[in-house]
């Protein structure tokens, strides 16, 4: 267990923000030394500097996927320092997500050595393991591309939830940028011209209309400035001003047909930089056996959006689940509690023996045995 706190301390350690890349390879290549030493074989994705790491039975289909990133959101440097303290490991990735990568690479090596011990090699694997680079920005050149080459019946995002809670629906979201472009004009005569930052106001007042509800839960849409760019002169009434809008939607939104009905109402140009689908997970029976391993676990949905929103897209069942952070992700007191790690990983362990089983049998083979079994 200690393996697992120990492992994530020292992937902590790289500043895996996007704005340093040579830190997300060195990082990377951590990794690979790792699998490397364990004597797995692994197949390195490459897309847009956005590296990937994938390991798999070597028939190529993996029954369950172990999804990660190494990625992290921008953070001063001392947030890369770990530490642990009244049983919490604090640091930047520590929820989001290193312990979840730390954990997942070593229950492969468990396995895997248990396997080699009993004559089985790598194809027998039961589970594989996917860990992305680029998840903070959209996950666009890695879980979407990677995603494409895995076969499996069920995957696992190991980024959200709570040990007490499996998330089965999670929102989508949408970057948009509003941008209001007027005639300049010499700031000691405002009244002859319009005033860019003004209109971009007036215009946000009213798409602020679209997202005005509330219920108990808030599983409706919202809407949030990320940040606002706008003049460049004291002596000037501006001509340009835009800001850049996160959207989260849910499965009753039409999201293209919600951004035409806005345009119609605005006189700023409202642009659509990227959108991530939503997820929302059906019944499985991997479900249901993770529910009866874990007696405390309910399902659930939470608000966030993450790369579980690709799965729907290749026709993959799966869930969110993690470990409990008191909500600290992105934050500077970013910290996962330690005992639920080990729980998560009891639990996962219990899981893949189960499916270890179905997997070793192979008659029949492990596709149809799963559907037509109950566990």
């Amino acid at each position: 267990m200690e393996e697992i706190i120990n492992l994530t301390k020292d992937l902590i350690r790289f500043k895996t923000m996007r704005s340093k890349p040579k830190e997300i390879e060195r990082c990377t290549e951590f990794i690979e030394y790792y699998l490397k030493n364990c004597g797995v074989e692994y197949k390195r994705l490459d897309h847009q500097i956005s590296p990937s790491i994938l390991v798999v039975p070597q028939s190529g289909f993996a029954p369950i996927l172990l999804m990660t990133h190494i990625d992290v959101v921008d953070a001063p440097d001392e947030l890369f320092n770990p530490f642990e303290k009244d049983g919490k490991l604090y640091g930047r990735g520590s929820i989001d997500d290193k312990y979840a990568v730390a954990l997942s690479l070593v229950l492969l090596n468990k396995h895997f050595k248990q396997l080699r011990k009993h004559g089985k090699s790598q194809d027998n694997l039961p589970f594989g393991i996917l860990i992305t680079s680029d998840e903070e920005i959209g996950g666009f050149n890695g879980a979407k591309k990677a995603l494409q080459e895995i076969k499996t019946d069920f995957c696992i995002v190991l980024d959200g939830g709570s040990v007490e809670k499996i998330v089965v629906k999670e929102k989508g979201s949408a970057r948009l940028k509003l941008v209001s472009r007027v005639k300049a004009a010499r700031g000691a005569r405002p009244w002859l011209c319009e005033n860019a930052i003004e209109k971009l106001i007036d215009d946000y007042v009213k798409l602020r209309t679209y997202f005005m509800r509330s219920v108990p839960q808030h599983w409706h849409r919202s809407i949030n400035i990320k940040s606002i760019h706008a003049g460049k002169s004291h002596h000037q009434v501006p001509g340009y001003a835009e800001a850049v809008l996160d959207i989260r939607y849910t499965e009753t939104d039409n999201l293209e047909e919600l951004i035409n009905k806005m345009q119609q109402e605005l006189q700023s140009k409202l642009m659509v930089e990227a959108v991530e689908p939503l997820f929302d997970e059906g019944p499985s029976l991997h479900l249901d056996l993770l529910l009866d391993i874990s007696k405390n676990t309910s399902i659930g949905f939470q608000d966030g959006s993450n790369d579980a929103g690709f799965l729907s897209k290749y026709g993959i069942k799966g869930i969110i689940w993690g470990a409990d952070g008191d909500q600290s992700q992105h934050s500077l007191t970013e910290h996962v509690n330690i005992e639920s790690v080990y729980t998560l990983y009891r639990i996962l362990n219990e899981f893949v023996k189960k499916i270890t089983q179905v997997v070793l049998d192979r008659k029949p083979r492990f596709r149809s045995k799963i559907r037509n079994s109950n566990f």
